[in-house]
């Protein structure tokens, strides 16, 4: 079965016109809850496709000719799963809880190709 991995991406834009910072605490606090039981339950739906159950991204590293250095991008948190189509990968993610709760931007799902002459 074909493989996918879906990132998480995020960004200060998003967050900010998702308004979660300005929440009072505790609808804060609640609203996170509800995005972790909600993300637990997408992944128990669909727990029979994850070949990683991946998690959230720390800080990156960014290493070129030039050596090693600090950098920033939009990639918040991963997923490493299985379907039969492209089109039915992507479905698997409307209405995520990554933005439709949490105030992250957006999943991008993308094939994992074959190693070319392996």
């Amino acid at each position: 079965m074909p493989r996918f991995l879906a990132v998480m991406t995020g960004s200060a834009e998003a967050r900010e016109r998702s308004g979660f910072d300005i929440l009072p605490d505790a609808d804060r606090e609640a609203r996170e809850m509800a995005g972790r039981a909600a993300w637990g339950q997408w992944m128990q739906v669909n727990a029979h496709r994850l070949v990683d159950g991946g998690g959230p991204l720390g800080v990156t590293k960014r290493v070129d000719p030039n050596g090693v250095a600090d950098a920033s991008n939009n990639l918040a948190a991963f997923v490493l799963f299985e379907a039969d189509s492209h089109e039915e990968a992507a479905a698997l993610f409307i209405d995520h809880p990554h933005f439709a709760i949490f105030p992250g931007e957006a999943v991008e799902v993308m094939p994992i190709l074959p190693v070319p002459g392996a």
